[in-house]
């Protein structure tokens, strides 16, 4: 009938552009990305004063403060335009530029730019900080653990990093970088899960900075989820 095209269309989704329950579950299978800011907060752990009481502040903080900021858009942005007629690549731009303001259309595409930026550098930064602790653990070489003897960093695992990281971003397609980079994180977060669970049993005895609450009922759903 009807209505029950486009009844099916919301509730299970379309192509090219998915929306609805599916469009859901196809989101939260790549949106892992957006959570590897907040995994920086407790890897830099060792740089904050008092990491018990500053880095639960810090992620809980971080991760409420966003959450808002999201919804709030989504609601700004759904309110300016048809959610259909919203674009996958750069929809908030693009809701500003059908609605009449080229202005804020741009200046949201550079915020976005610098934003990236920022995201690259903190990501190196976090995984300067995990090639640290790895040599420093007797996971690495050694010379990782070496920190620069005026600034304090670990700077021959910073510069390595940023090697890297430039050779495969200019022969690799983003789309390709950016599935590889939410496959990888959904498996870390797995792995750390599985391994709180293991930790907790096998080694209760080892001093705890922090404790995962609900063990083991929280990270199995975090894990199924």
């Amino acid at each position: 009938s009807g209505l029950t095209a486009p009844l099916i269309q919301v509730m299970f989704g379309y192509e090219p552009t998915t929306f609805g329950v599916q469009g859901v579950f196809t989101a939260a299978a790549v949106v892992f990305f957006a959570y590897i800011g907040f995994d920086i907060v407790a890897t830099a752990a060792e740089e904050t004063r008092n990491p018990q009481r500053d880095v639960p502040r810090g992620l809980l903080g971080s991760l409420a403060i966003c959450t808002l900021l999201y919804v709030a858009v989504s609601l700004v942005v759904t309110g300016m335009r048809k959610y259909t007629e919203l674009t996958v690549d750069a929809p908030l731009a693009d809701a500003f530029k059908a609605s009449g303001h080229p202005f804020y259309s741009g200046l949201i595409s550079f915020g976005a730019a610098v934003g990236l930026t920022t995201v690259c550098l903190i990501l190196l930064l976090g995984q300067t900080r995990v090639f640290f602790a790895m040599s420093r653990d007797g996971l690495l070489p050694r010379a990782f653990s070496q920190v620069h003897p005026r600034f304090g960093t670990p700077y021959r695992s910073t510069v390595l990093l940023g090697a890297v990281v430039a050779v495969i971003a200019g022969f690799t397609s983003l789309a390709e970088l950016a599935e590889l980079v939410n496959i990888g994180t959904l498996f870390a977060f797995v792995v750390v899960a599985i391994g709180v669970v293991i930790l907790r049993r096998t080694r209760p005895d080892l001093p705890r900075g922090f404790r995962a609450p609900l063990v083991p009922a929280l990270p199995v759903a975090s894990v199924l989820a």
